[in-house]
C-alpha cells in the first residue's frame, strides 16, 4: 500500500526505517527519587559518597538542581555551595544498573525493535514503521508502566540526527529531526551541538571560521583535513550535516580499553606516592584488560591537578600481552610528562586494545571518556 508521509509529502510503500534514540529523563536522580518519592520536586544531587566535604564530583543532578546551575562533573563541594538546599547522596551503581536492564528489555520487547545500547541510561532502536511518533510513544508508556522512569526520543534517518533530536525532545517528549529539517533547525546553532563535537573541537573549528552547523556542513574539505587529518576531518563535516550511519547494530558492544581512576583526598605531592598511585591503577586496569583476552595498544594517562586543571597523556606501545612491560611503560609515560612539583589530585590510566575482527563497524561519537 502506497502512502504518503503527513511530514515530508513522500510517497513510501509500506513503512519506512526509522532510527529512535531513548535517553531516560534525569535517570540516576529519577531512580533515586524512586527509592525515596518524598524527594520529588526538590533538588537531588548525585556523586560520589554524598558528602561534599570529600573530593568527588557530580555524576547526576535533577532539573531542579540544574537550575542553580549544577551539572555532571562539576566538583561536588562547588554543586553545594551553588544548591545549599540540595539533597546529596552517593552513588549507587547497583541500582542503577538493574532499573537500565529492566529498562533495556522493555525496549527490546517492542514489536520489531533493534536495540543498540549506548549505556545505563540512552539507546538506539531501529525500526519500520510508518508512524515513527506513535511508535515512540508506545516505547515512552511501555518503559514508564515497567519501570515509572520517564524518556524522551529523538527521531531521524540517522543515528546522528536521532541522537541531537533527543535534546530537542526533552523532558519527556518526541522530536524528529531528518534531512528534510536538519539545516532549518540546527543549521545556526554552534558546532557543540553537534554530538561527538565537544569544547576543544569547536574552538579548532572557530579558527578557521567555522562557528555553526551549517558553516561546517558546507566548510572547505581540506581545511579541515588540514586541521584534523584525512579520516576526522571529513567526519567532522559528516556530522555538520547530520550523515552518518542508518541502521541501528545490535551486535554485543566490545570494550576498545578499559580505564581505572582515583581522586584523593589529599594530594600526592611526593613522586614515589605519584608513581606507586599509578602502579596500583595499572594493576587493576590490566585486571579488566586480562578479562578480554586481548593485548595492549595504546596507554593514556590522566592527570589532575591542583586545584582542577586536567590533563591527558597518550601513547602507542608495540602490541603487548606482558604485562609488567605495560606497567613499565605506563610508568615511562609519567615519568616523561608529570609537571614536577604540581600537587595531584587524580590519577587515571587506561589501556586500548584492537578490536576484534568481528567488532561493531565504525564508531559512535561520543564527548564523555578519555
Amino acid at each position: 500500500m502506497r502512502r504518503v508521509s503527513r511530514q515530508t509529502g513522500r510517497v513510501s510503500d509500506g513503512s519506512d526505517t526509522w532510527v529512535l534514540h531513548v535517553d531516560l529523563d534525569q535517570f540516576i536522580a529519577a531512580v533515586e527519587v524512586l527509592r525515596r518519592p518524598e524527594l520529588a520536586g526538590r533538588p537531588v544531587i548525585v556523586g560520589g559518597r554524598g558528602d561534599p566535604t570529600e573530593r568527588a564530583v557530580v555524576s547526576t543532578a535533577s532539573y531542579e538542581a540544574r537550575e542553580y546551575g549544577v551539572g555532571s562533573g562539576m566538583p561536588l563541594r562547588l554543586a553545594a555551595r551553588k544548591a545549599p538546599d540540595a539533597v546529596i547522596l552517593p552513588v549507587d551503581a547497583e541500582a542503577y544498573t538493574a532499573a537500565s536492564v529492566a529498562v533495556m528489555s522493555t525496549l527490546r520487547a517492542q514489536p520489531g525493535a533493534t536495540v543498540q545500547v549506548l549505556g545505563w541510561d540512552e539507546a538506539f532502536i531501529g525500526v519500520r514503521t510508518d508512524d515513527p511518533e506513535a511508535y515512540a510513544r508506545q516505547v515512552q508508556r511501555a518503559v514508564l508502566d515497567r519501570t515509572s522512569l520517564h524518556c524522551s526520543i529523538g527521531i531521524g534517518d540517522t543515528l546522528v540526527r536521532a541522537k541531537v533530536a533527543t535534546g530537542f525532545a526533552k523532558p519527556r517528549g518526541v522530536f524528529r529531526l531528518t534531512a528534510d529539517n536538519w539545516l532549518e533547525v540546527m543549521g545556526d546553532r554552534p558546532t557543540i551541538g553537534l554530538w561527538g563535537v565537544g569544547s576543544k573541537i569547536s574552538r579548532r573549528l572557530a579558527e578557521h571560521g567555522v562557528v555553526t552547523v551549517a558553516q561546517l556542513a558546507t566548510a572547505d574539505p581540506s581545511e579541515l583535513v588540514a586541521e584534523f587529518g584525512p579520516k576526522m576531518g571529513p567526519w567532522y563535516q559528516t556530522l555538520g550535516r547530520g550523515e552518518g550511519a542508518r541502521v541501528v547494530d545490535d551486535s554485543p558492544w566490545v570494550a576498545r580499553g578499559h580505564s581505572r581512576e582515583t581522586t584523593y583526598q589529599q594530594n600526592l605531592t611526593e613522586p614515589a606516592q605519584i608513581e606507586e598511585a599509578v602502579r596500583e591503577l595499572a594493576v587493576q586496569v590490566l585486571e579488566d584488560v586480562a578479562a578480554e583476552g586481548r593485548p595492549v595498544i595504546g596507554l593514556t594517562l590522566k592527570v589532575r591537578y591542583a586545584p582542577f586543571i586536567t590533563k591527558t597523556y597518550q601513547r602507542k606501545i608495540p602490541e603487548t600481552s606482558d604485562r609488567d612491560d605495560v606497567v613499565e611503560r605506563i610508568l615511562g609515560l609519567l615519568h616523561d610528562r608529570l609537571e614536577r612539583g604540581r600537587p595531584v589530585r587524580l590519577l587515571g590510566v587506561r589501556a586500548e586494545m584492537p578490536m576484534p575482527d568481528d567488532a561493531r563497524e565504525g564508531h559512535t561519537p561520543t564527548r564523555g571518556g578519555w
